[in-house]
């Protein structure tokens, strides 16, 4: 038997649905000693993994020229919110090909949503 099943998970009301392709703004707790401060997180969401507790996502972004990535639990308590910035037309669930791109090659399509 696993524990998922008996937890309670309660989905984050704070916490937009998004999928792979998206540009988000993630804004996590880092404990720092006895400080805890939110750090802000923004890029393109690479991959979103699993179900239930174990769910997690990554996200991509370049800064000062270095591709950094970061992995994110979806369920955890120190999500405090992920907010779409620009949603993108993709055709694929995983997006490690943009690890290859660089520049204007690494843009996304962006997705219109249909009004009304």
């Amino acid at each position: 038997m696993d524990a998922q099943h008996m937890l309670p998970v309660e989905v984050n009301p704070k916490v937009e649905p998004f999928r792979p392709g998206d540009t988000v703004k993630v804004n996590f707790q880092v404990r720092e000693g006895e400080r805890v401060r939110t750090q802000a997180f923004e890029g393109a969401v690479i991959r979103k993994h699993g179900t239930s507790t174990g769910a997690t996502f990554t996200v991509r972004r370049v800064s000062y020229g270095v591709g950094v990535e970061r992995t994110f639990p979806l369920a955890s308590p120190l999500l405090e919110s992920v907010q779409v910035l620009r949603r993108a037309k993709v055709r694929r669930a995983r997006l490690y090909y943009l690890r290859g791109l660089s520049g204007r090659a690494a843009r996304l399509k962006e997705r219109r949503e249909p009004q009304g």
